[in-house]
């Protein structure tokens, strides 16, 4: 005679538990395991404990190893709970986030949906599967005292090595991105269907909130990644910002003051970069806020996805180019694509803040390359890796560079005094006397008069007294910011009109790479200043005349 059971009636089995006549929540297990664990949220937005049905889950086989906490395994499907809080949320999906493939993928299903089947079971039989993510371990980081390892820099165009107020804390010309000494990353891990278009309580929980309508917002938190580092990059000057860039107007200067309306986002992008070889680095559109929470109201572009997530673009979205053949002496400029919130790459919208996203782009992914530019509606950066930067010119290289063209004693051809390229030490300053100046549609090298003017073309226009040719009449300066240049070339090419010197192969790059300027303007830009080019080839060679004796 069976010994009859208790109340609950609660039968052992897989993830799922059997109950008798009164049904009873499984009581959370906190973080120990992956069967019936989940952690209790606060309010509509927080996570919420999964409750499951009689027989909902199969059961563990023998000797099957337990699921590590918080998404060792790869997840097939969601598990769909119901919302303990009531009428407040329309359906509360769990999902766990696929660590493999190309990126980070989601594996979410919304309950009610009829696009979507009945949820599979997951897989907990194999924590050891293709999709399972490796926690970091303490004794990779690094050892104090030990430089950490750098992912790569971040420089923005326009400045030549500094920004024009000097450049203090976050606010800088260019930013070193460096393996933190603590994962701070983080990937998708839950979906909410609510119907108040609320943002999540909890401040420490990141996530991204899509508002669809007044009745109906679906909410994606994200969980901690021990793999990943997260940089943020945006105008805030909030904490949470690692990298503040701010609008960059031609000739180098800097749009500062309250009536300078800035198109720069406050939470621009973020990168996310792997704490492990290759230490790769992927960018995303969009920054967390204080709250840890990205918005995208009802007027930005949204739209949900063939296999049923969220995505979306910012309001003036986020664009980047890959250099085609890397950013070396044989590199091509490449496609201006636009990256979403999940970081999916789109052709480009109609204009820059359209309702109407572009095409997506299946064939290339959000992964930052050696030399590609991101374009943030006001400020463009460009991405170096540490192997890339070792193929660039030194700081020590452009110096001596300078100091052999100035051994050349070059002279000009009329006044026959000597020329010389000031000390970067000097700062760009007023020119001096021995400063080197050049017709910028000749290439011819002289120093400084003030004859030849033809006023009736323009203020700046003079006339080379060698070949006759009328234009812009503008000293040289030597470009200092050894990142944007491709080779460690002599400086024999200068950029017309603004007169700042690289090799040839760094001026024909970048006089033939279109930058993004308004909503859908695209102009050829000096790196060193961001001074628009001009001229039929945007660039032209010096010509220097050596000394008479």
């Amino acid at each position: 005679m069976q010994r009859p059971r208790g109340r609950a009636g609660v039968k052992r089995g897989g993830c799922g538990a059997e109950q008798g006549p009164e049904r009873r929540q499984v009581k959370p297990r906190g973080r120990r395991g992956g069967g019936c664990a989940g952690r209790a949220g606060a309010g509509a937005g927080g996570v919420f404990a999964r409750l499951e049905a009689a027989g909902a889950g199969p059961r563990r086989a023998p000797g099957a190893v337990r699921a590590p906490a918080r998404g060792g395994v790869r997840v097939g499907a969601a598990r769909v709970g119901h919302c303990p809080q009531g009428s407040g949320v329309r359906g509360c999906v769990r999902a766990r986030v696929l660590c493999g493939g190309r990126r980070a993928v989601s594996a979410m299903v919304l309950e009610g949906n009829p696009e979507v089947g009945a949820p599979r079971t997951s897989d907990l039989q194999h924590p050891g599967s293709q999709g399972s993510c490796v926690l970091s371990s303490p004794g990779e980081d690094a050892q104090p005292g030990e430089e950490p390892i750098k992912y790569g820099e971040l420089i923005v165009l326009g400045y030549n090595g500094c920004l024009t107020s000097g450049d203090k804390g976050r606010r800088r010309s260019r930013l070193a991105l460096s393996r933190r000494p603590h994962a701070n990353g983080v990937k998708p891990d839950v979906m909410h269907h609510i119907s108040t278009p609320l943002a999540l309580s909890n401040r420490g929980q990141h996530s991204i909130s899509y508002t669809l309508s007044r009745s109906h917002s679906v909410i994606v938190e994200y969980t901690h990644d021990s793999d990943t580092d997260m940089f943020q990059i945006g105008r805030s000057t909030e904490n949470m910002i690692d990298f503040v860039v701010t609008d960059t107007s031609p000739g180098g200067g800097v749009t500062e003051g309250p009536s300078a309306q800035s198109t720069i986002s406050r939470y621009a992008c973020r990168i996310l970069c792997g704490r492990r070889p290759p230490y790769t680095a992927r960018i995303y559109a969009a920054g967390f806020d204080a709250s840890s929470n990205i918005f995208l109201g009802e007027r930005a572009a949204k739209w949900r996805t063939p296999d049923g997530l969220m995505d979306g673009l910012t309001t003036n979205g986020v664009l980047v180019m890959h250099p085609a053949g890397g950013f070396s002496e044989d590199s091509a400029p490449g496609l201006w694509r636009e990256i979403s919130v999940c970081g999916n790459v789109y052709t480009l919208r109609d204009s820059r803040s359209a309702q109407q996203r572009g095409k997506l782009v299946e064939n290339e992914s959000n992964e930052l390359q050696d030399g590609s530019l991101i374009d943030l509606c006001g400020a463009t950066l460009l991405w170096r890796t540490p192997a890339g930067l070792l193929r660039a010119p030194t700081l020590k290289q452009l110096e001596a560079q300078r100091q052999e063209a100035n051994a050349a004693r070059p002279q000009c051809p009329v006044g026959l005094s000597t020329l010389a390229f000031p000390s970067p030490a000097r700062g760009r300053t007023a020119p001096d006397k021995q400063q080197p100046w050049v017709y910028v549609r000749c290439g011819h090298v002289h120093g400084y008069h003030g004859w030849g003017c033809r006023r009736e073309r323009g203020p700046q226009e003079r006339e080379c007294p060698l070949c006759r040719l009328v234009g812009p009449y503008v000293p040289l300066w030597l470009g200092q910011e050894a990142g944007l240049c491709l080779d460690p070339g002599p400086p024999s090419h200068a950029f017309a009109p603004c007169g700042h010197v690289c090799s040839e192969k760094t001026a024909r790059y970048w006089a033939q790479t279109p930058l993004p300027h308004g909503t859908h303007a695209f102009h050829a830009a000096c790196p060193f200043c961001g001074a628009w080019l001009t001229g039929e080839h945007g660039c032209v060679r010096l010509i220097f005349q050596g000394p008479l004796d």
